[in-house]
């Protein structure tokens, strides 16, 4: 995204801060699930892909145990195509293993209306039918427009629609941290 039409409002989180957060759902991760066998996660392109592998670090250093983590593209199955393109780039989905009978963790940088997530799940059912999926996002933005919720969130930040959420991740971004942008 440019950022440089938008006035930076605050830094919401430092590195340290989403390290804590990552941290923190992880632990949630392991004790919601009584563990993490049979556990696969996917990371939601893009920003979602280096935030499923701090929980799979996270989970290798608290639980020496070796998770499944792959991700998933959603371009396919938006709903609102048309509006983005005529013909949408496909990127490819990276499914590390049968996800049939799995809990699949779908990992997010920001829920905002839901949507995204609503296409994930699509995206997942392609692949197979996991036993369940449940949702971890570092940042939930509020102003949903479809009845979804996460199950792991690192951060809430009530925002009004004119505000952006930026998070950046070092290996897109050179740094880490959450900003709060005003359109």
């Amino acid at each position: 995204m440019v950022f440089k039409a938008m006035k930076l409002k605050s830094v919401i989180m430092d590195e340290a801060a989403v390290r804590r957060s990552m941290t923190r759902i992880t632990h949630e991760i392991i004790e919601k699930n009584s563990g993490t066998a049979n556990i696969v996660l996917l990371g939601i392109r893009r920003r979602g892909i280096p935030l499923a592998a701090m929980l799979r670090d996270n989970i290798r250093r608290f639980e020496n145990r070796e998770l499944p983590v792959g991700s998933i593209d959603i371009s396919l199955y938006r709903d609102d195509l048309t509006e983005l393109a005529d013909a949408p780039e496909k990127g490819d989905s990276d499914i590390p293993c049968d996800i049939t009978g799995k809990t699949v963790i779908l990992v997010d940088d920001v829920i905002y209306t839901g949507r995204t997530v609503r296409a994930a799940i699509e995206a997942v059912f392609h692949y197979g039918r996991p036993k369940s999926i449940q949702l971890a996002v570092l940042i939930d933005r509020g102003h949903r427009e479809l009845p979804i919720r996460a199950d792991y969130v690192g951060k809430n930040i009530p925002t009004s629609h004119t505000e952006v959420v930026s998070v950046m991740v070092n290996e897109y971004d050179g740094q880490t941290g959450v900003c709060l942008y005003q359109l």
